[in-house]
C-alpha cells in the first residue's frame, strides 16, 4: 500500500484531529478543530463522526463540542503499561518531585511537540498541576524549556532540521521564536540546562503571554540506542524566581538525569513510532 492512498490519508487526518486536543482538556468545536489541524470543516465533520462511532471522541456537555473518549485513553494506557522506560523511570522521578515539592517530567518528541512519558508531582504540584504536567501531556517543542532542552541534545544537523520546521510553523512569530531559542541554547551552553516561564495558554499554543509556571530542563540520552530525551522540573508559583529556582533545582535535576542514564542504559526501546 503506497503512502498516499486514501486509507492512509484518512487515518493520518483522523490522528491529526485526536492530536488537536491538548493537556488543558478543553472541549473543541468543529471550527476549532479545523483551525488546529488545518483541515476543512467538512473534512473535520466527517472525521469526528467516525471517531464518535469508534469511541475515540464523545460530545461534551451541551453537544456542540467534542472531547476525547475512553478509546484514546485505553490505547495510551496500553502503551504506558508496556513501556519499560516509563516503568523504570517513574519511581526515580517521583522521588525528585517529593524532594523538591515540584512537578517533574521526562519527555520524548512527538512530531513538533514533547510527550511526557513519565512524571511525578510533589507539594503544590501534586494538588494543582498534575493533570497538566502528567503522563500523556503534549507541550510545544518550540517554546517550553523541556522542548528546547531536547533540541539541544540533538546532533547539530538534526537540530537545524527541526529548527527550520519550527520557524516555518511559527510564521509571523518566527523572529521572536528564533531569539528565544538562541537565548535558551546559550543557557544550555553555560549551565547545561535552560529555563522558561509559562502560562497554560503558552504551554498549549504558543509564546509567553504572562508567567505563572517556572521550568528548568536539561537533555539526556537513555537506553541502548541512546535515545534523546529531556527532563524538566516545573514549579507552581505566581511569580517564579528563575535564578533562585535554578540554584536550588539544577544540582538535584542533574543528579537525577545521571541516575536515569545509568538506570535505563540497558533498555532497548526507541521513541513512539520507531
Amino acid at each position: 500500500m503506497s503512502h498516499d492512498t486514501p486509507v492512509t490519508l484518512t487515518l493520518d487526518r483522523g490522528l491529526q484531529v485526536l492530536r488537536a486536543f491538548r493537556a488543558d482538556r478543553a472541549p473543541l468545536t468543529d471550527a476549532e478543530l479545523a483551525r488546529r489541524t488545518g483541515l476543512s470543516r467538512s473534512a473535520v465533520l466527517r472525521l469526528t463522526s467516525t471517531l464518535l462511532h469508534l469511541g475515540y471522541l464523545r460530545h461534551a456537555a451541551g453537544g456542540a463540542r467534542f472531547e476525547l473518549a475512553s478509546g484514546v485513553f485505553g490505547i495510551g494506557q496500553a502503551w504506558l503499561d508496556a513501556d519499560p522506560i516509563a516503568r523504570a523511570a517513574t519511581p526515580v522521578i517521583q522521588a525528585l518531585a517529593d524532594k523538591l515539592g515540584m512537578a517533574v517530567a521526562l519527555a520524548v518528541p512527538d512530531q513538533l511537540d514533547m510527550l511526557t512519558i513519565a512524571s511525578g508531582a510533589g507539594g503544590a504540584a501534586a494538588c494543582v498541576e498534575s493533570p497538566r504536567l502528567g503522563v500523556g501531556t503534549l507541550a510545544p517543542m518550540a517554546c517550553t524549556a523541556i522542548g528546547r532542552a531536547w533540541l539541544w541534545g540533538l546532533p547539530e544537523y538534526e537540530r537545524r532540521r527541526y529548527l527550520m520546521r519550527l520557524l516555518e510553523v511559527a510564521d509571523a512569530q518566527a523572529s521572536m521564536l528564533r531569539k528565544a531559542m538562541e537565548s535558551a541554547f546559550e543557557e544550555l551552553r553555560e549551565w547545561g540546562a535552560c529555563a522558561s516561564q509559562e502560562t497554560p495558554e503558552h504551554a498549549a499554543y504558543g509564546l509567553i503571554q504572562g508567567s505563572i509556571y517556572g521550568s528548568i530542563a536539561l537533555p539526556l540520552r537513555a537506553g541502548q540506542w541512546r535515545m534523546p530525551m529531556a527532563l524538566a522540573v516545573t514549579a507552581v508559583d505566581s511569580q517564579p524566581d528563575i535564578a533562585s529556582m535554578r540554584a536550588r533545582v539544577l544540582p538535584e535535576l542533574s543528579q537525577t538525569a545521571r541516575e536515569l542514564t545509568v538506570l535505563l542504559a540497558d533498555i532497548r526501546v526507541g521513541p513512539p513510532g520507531h
